[in-house]
């Protein structure tokens, strides 16, 4: 069959999007990889009603949610798209083809962490990034900040509300200068200019991390900015790409999502690298009616020049 939309990636946003689609009586088909970014977080936070739910049980939820409401769910990596006059094809890995009026991409992005050996292992657990996702539940802790870019000088200041225990490792940042080094003698905040050679744990917990000239400091948490790359596969067989930015890249729409791809739009992660799970479900919501009023004008001019 031909759906109305083909949305790629099983998140928030395209899950969300789904629902929306559904209730508006759109055939809607969702294509998951099945490997979600949060999968390594213990909780999801500032959901209202949903804090601290597992990503696991969130998403099954959301699955059910729209399966009730006429949609269908596969798992299966797409490997490409591409246009058979007006409609849109996927292609899956597994060779298995599907059509669509319009795609909606919400595949999401992938942290790309420093090369520092011991840092990926604990991704999610006790190696963070964001304070306001994460936060809360590492207050008065012993919180370290691996310092990547200039960004880092604001990560340290913005940690210190939850933690009067912070360390910045300087790591590849900037030297401080002269006013950022007032800022964090007035906060307590430690500089370490010593590049962090490895994070160390035990028993499956962080203890801290090895300097590069063999010293060990002790932190129960660390902090570091990923580089938030998108997932814009299969957007290059349509002819769009991701664009490089200050954080990673991400792929332009408009505000309505729509991109410059006719027929395809995007919501999330993949265009938007600082959603959360509450605005990326709240980016499929909006994104999802926008798009389904452009097929109500596509239904209407089609019934028009039928008379």
């Amino acid at each position: 069959m031909t759906y109305d939309v083909i949305v790629i990636g099983g998140g928030p946003a395209g899950l969300s999007g789904a629902v929306a689609l559904g209730r508006a009586l759109r055939s809607v088909l969702v294509i998951d990889a099945g490997e979600p970014r949060n999968a390594p977080a213990d909780g999801i936070h500032n959901f209202l009603t949903r804090d601290n739910i597992p990503p696991a049980e969130f998403r099954a939820a959301a699955q059910t949610e729209v399966r009730h409401y006429g949609g269908e769910i596969i798992e299966g990596r797409v490997t490409g798209a591409g246009r058979d006059g007006e409609l849109l094809t996927v292609q899956l890995a597994d060779d298995r083809t599907y059509t669509a009026r319009r795609l909606l991409v919400t595949t999401g992005l992938t942290d790309e962490l420093p090369d520092i050996p011991g840092l990926r292992d604990r991704w999610g657990h006790d190696v963070l990034h964001c304070p306001y996702c994460h936060g809360y539940e590492v207050r008065g802790r012993a919180i370290g900040i691996i310092g990547t870019s200039p960004m880092s000088m604001h990560q340290a200041l913005m940690w210190r509300q939850w933690s009067p225990d912070l360390t910045l490792f300087q790591h590849t940042a900037p030297e401080p200068d002269a006013d950022q080094l007032r800022q964090f003698a007035a906060r307590g905040i430690t500089v370490v200019r010593e590049k962090v050679a490895e994070a160390l744990a035990t028993d499956g917990a962080l203890t801290g991390v090895r300097l590069t000239d063999g010293t060990v400091v002790a932190r129960e948490f660390l902090v570091v900015a990923p580089r938030f790359l998108a997932n814009a596969e299969p957007l290059p067989s349509l002819g769009l790409t991701a664009t490089e930015n200050d954080f990673g890249s991400s792929v332009a729409a408009e505000p309505s999502g729509r991109t410059a791809v006719p027929g395809v739009w995007v919501a999330g992660n993949v265009t938007d690298q600082m959603a959360q799970v509450v605005s990326a479900a709240a980016a499929g919501l909006m994104v999802a009616g926008q798009l389904n009023m452009d097929l109500i004008m596509e239904d209407t001019g089609r019934a028009v020049a039928a008379g």
